[in-house]
């Protein structure tokens, strides 16, 4: 291969390599992915995937990587299969609590993506990409992938694969490890090395790096370090978002944890989770009092039951009522309890559920005689069915607790009153403002 000399290649030759490899992969990738922005090869690393390669500078100068590092980083890009249907929302999250930015991770893929088809006017425009403008992260492709939906005929959302949200996670989780060993083996050296003495180390073929030493440390699984504390008072303390950076997602079990979920009626906090998973169990659309029910209610309530269920039970305001918080409950209930009464049309293919299931409630769990949980279904193509059922919350309570001991033994044998004591004894309600249109519930 052209360039190639001791295992190095130049950054060109790795842009054809990378391309060739990946070629075959579910996830789409682009040729520039180690000379064009936003890869930066002077940093002493580029990203590919969810992988660091570093970067090294030979004695004429030009910056080459090793042909091993891409192509290991290539073969973990090929394992990841990517199912075009299951997406995830990445913006623009309208009277959200604004997302802090990592500086320790340039990349802040979020930021790009939302910020460049904010000022380009959408993704079509983006499509046409100007010169010297970023049109990869970590060597993928995102515009080929990106879907724009519109709600209402007026917002437009902009949504991703959940694989590829997943590794450029893993990406800016890598990328941040890796500035943080730098920054402390530099700071080493600077103490150790007399001043006379170059900061960068130069081998017998007069190459440097600025790379760390040695790879980053993969995030350890967590293993209920937070149980019992108090959201409120771990996001005072400026460690914490450094510690969960160190978690790996409690649900998942595989992609780094970048948030910290916890539950907004007690506020207890829940465990480290990565913002795949942290979204998985968000509505398609949040209101107020009314959301509704995504296809992800699937893997929540019926895949991926024991893990999600054990996961919302960390809270003990919620364990010890052998309950959810009424925004997933009424979800629950929706998808689940009233499933039978879900109306089918016909279809090409036979017939297909009745619509979009949509579930709204008035009062609060804090009255539970008065909260009244209302399903119906949204887009029925005959415009026959409206409410499908009205389900009074304590009805809803108990048919969760009959039901979760016959999915979930394990969790239903840890819940119950007599399971915990010290619960607060006024718990915050779950909606603070009826007129508001954020997240704020979950």
């Amino acid at each position: 291969m052209p360039g190639r000399a001791d295992g190095l290649i130049t950054l060109d030759a790795a842009d054809a390599l990378w391309v060739d490899l990946t070629a075959d992969g579910a996830v789409p990738t682009a040729s520039g992915a180690l000379t064009c922005s936003p890869a930066h090869a002077r940093v002493g690393y580029v990203l590919l995937g969810g992988h660091v390669v570093a970067t090294v500078r030979a004695s004429g100068g030009q910056w080459s990587v090793p042909e091993a590092e891409v192509r290991r980083a290539a073969a973990e890009l090929n394992a990841v299969g990517m199912d075009r249907r299951d997406l995830v929302r990445i913006g623009p999250f309208r009277g959200a609590p604004r997302q802090e930015c990592n500086e320790e991770s340039p990349l802040r893929w979020r930021q790009r993506i939302t910020g460049e088809l904010q000022e380009l006017g959408g993704p079509e425009r983006a499509a046409r990409r100007e010169v010297g403008r970023p049109y990869h992260l970590a060597g993928i492709d995102w515009r080929r992938i990106l879907v724009a939906q519109t709600r209402d005929g007026t917002q437009r959302t902009w949504w991703l694969p959940r694989a590829v949200v997943r590794l450029l996670d893993a990406a800016e989780h890598a990328e941040t490890q890796w500035v943080q060993a730098a920054r402390t083996h530099r700071a080493s050296a600077a103490v150790t090395e007399p001043p006379s003495r170059p900061r960068q180390a130069r081998d017998a073929d007069d190459r440097q790096t600025t790379s760390p030493q040695g790879p980053t440390a993969p995030p350890r699984p967590y293993n209920g370090e937070l149980q019992g504390q108090l959201y409120s008072v771990l996001s005072r303390k400026p460690s914490t978002s450094r510690r969960v950076a160190g978690w790996a997602c409690a649900v998942c079990r595989t992609a780094p944890a970048t948030v910290l979920d916890h539950c907004h009626e007690h506020d207890y906090a829940r465990a480290p989770l990565c913002q795949s998973c942290n979204t998985r169990e968000r509505p398609d659309h949040l209101y107020s009092n009314d959301i509704r029910v995504a296809n992800r209610y699937t893997r929540l309530f019926h895949t991926d039951t024991d893990d999600w269920l054990h996961h919302w039970h960390r809270c003990p305001g919620c364990r010890t009522r052998t309950t959810l918080p009424l925004p997933h409950l009424a979800a629950w209930t929706a998808h689940t309890a009233c499933r039978s009464l879900r109306p089918t049309h016909r279809a090409p293919r036979g017939r297909q559920p009745c619509g979009v299931l949509r579930v709204s409630w008035t009062g609060s769990q804090q009255a539970p005689r008065s909260c009244l949980l209302t399903v119906a279904v949204d887009f029925c193509p005959s415009g026959e069915h409206r409410v499908l059922a009205r389900v009074p919350y304590r009805e809803a309570a108990e048919r969760f607790r009959v039901w979760l001991a016959e999915t979930a033994p394990a969790v239903a044998a840890a819940a119950g009153p007599d399971r915990l004591d010290g619960l607060p004894a006024q718990s915050r309600p779950v909606i603070a403002d009826t007129n508001g249109e954020g997240l704020a519930l979950f």
